[in-house]
């Protein structure tokens, strides 16, 4: 099982195993992002996600001969790798904080022999022992109410990020992402070049018929689209405060 980014050692929960492990309250996670200039959003967040960062999409997985790579959106939080301009000092400063943050160090993920999905945690966090901190199951072995709310938001969040696939495949389906590169001088003369991302095609979106229009309208893709387009205003922002912390 191959971990994702944020994520040092999943590992799938065993109520005996793990019978006397505890989660710290009060350990930030935040220093597992600190080196993340993006994450994955998934679409129920674009909402929230534009008002804050740039909401791109890019080619994920491998690419498998015959078959179109898969697309995902990410918000971005810098403009260079390693370099997340959202954490300072130890705190995010946002107003928003991605669900793929939050619901660490918890996740789903399929185990190497099958199809099914089980609640893992991250094993390699220092927020995790056997002594301090809220319990995550009680002495029966049962799931704790921590551990309950964790794997509740976990499928939730699995749920949105099939969401998330279905949109982007439309989105593909429509021809309406194009790669983009996004190049500022700052004042102190420094070039910043960012490509590697997607954006929406905007002669393309102009020329679909008017009946694709509409269904994109009806399932919400064309909000999603629009808050996309607004979103991207945030790059010129990212390289003001890039230069600011330099």
């Amino acid at each position: 099982m191959s971990n994702p980014p944020m994520y040092g050692n999943l590992v799938p929960l065993d109520r005996t195993q793990h019978a006397k492990l505890k989660l710290s309250t009060e350990k930030s996670a935040l220093d597992r992002i600190t080196g993340l200039n993006s994450l994955f959003l998934a679409v129920a967040e674009f909402a929230d996600a534009c008002k804050e960062f740039p909401v791109v999409f890019v080619r994920v997985g491998a690419a498998v001969e015959g078959q179109r790579q898969a697309v995902a959106p990410l918000a971005v939080f810098g403009l260079k790798q390693g370099s997340n301009l959202f954490v300072k000092d130890s705190q995010w400063t946002a107003r928003y904080l991605p669900a793929y943050v939050r619901r660490y160090p918890f996740a789903m993920a399929r185990m190497d022999d099958g199809d099914n999905m089980v609640l893992c945690v991250d094993s390699a966090w220092d927020g995790l022992g056997d002594t301090d901190g809220a319990p995550l199951f009680d002495e029966k072995g049962e799931a704790s109410p921590l551990l309950l709310n964790a794997k509740n938001f976990c499928e939730e969040f699995e749920r949105e990020a099939d969401r998330t696939r279905q949109a982007c495949e439309i989105l593909q389906d429509l021809n309406l992402l194009q790669d983009m590169r996004f190049e500022a001088t700052l004042p102190n003369g420094e070039k910043l070049d960012v490509d590697g991302f997607m954006t929406i095609n905007e002669k393309a979106l102009a020329e679909l018929p008017d009946a694709k229009v509409a269904e994109l309208h009806r399932n919400g893709l064309l909000e999603l689209v629009t808050m996309h387009r607004i979103s991207l205003g945030h790059m010129s922002r990212l390289a003001t405060q890039y230069q600011a912390q330099s």
